[in-house]
């Protein structure tokens, strides 16, 4: 039973947001999204099925030169804290999808830190 790396992305991906959801209920969700060239990020409220805000490598305003590096994800995460703190939120749970904790995802999550949301 030969599985796709896709199908084994999807796994990873449903397993990792049905723990956060079974722990972290009431609270948003900071999804992200890393692709080979950009990574983007929302906060997304499940409850109601809106997005809240959003932040990405592609946006013009963040100044980001080489767009699929830790320095870029570092701006979307401080971009995406400063934009959350700004509709009043104070604290999400951290979707990483079926992205590995580390690199790029790790960057936006400590600067999202950093920057005063809580995950």
């Amino acid at each position: 039973m030969a599985n796709t790396k896709r199908d084994l992305f999807q796994k990873r991906r449903q397993r990792v947001r049905n723990k956060l959801k079974a722990v972290n209920s009431g609270r948003l969700r900071l999804s992200v999204h890393r692709s080979l060239k950009n990574i983007s990020a929302q906060l997304i409220d499940d409850a109601n099925g809106v997005t809240i805000a959003a932040a990405s490598s592609l946006e013009k305003d963040l100044g980001v030169v080489g767009k699929g590096n830790v320095e870029a994800a570092a701006k979307v995460g401080a971009a995406i804290a400063e934009r959350a703190r700004a509709k009043g939120v104070e604290e999400a749970y951290f979707d990483r999808g079926g992205f590995l904790f580390h690199g790029r995802v790790k960057a936006l999550a400590d600067a999202a830190r950093d920057a005063g949301l809580k995950i």
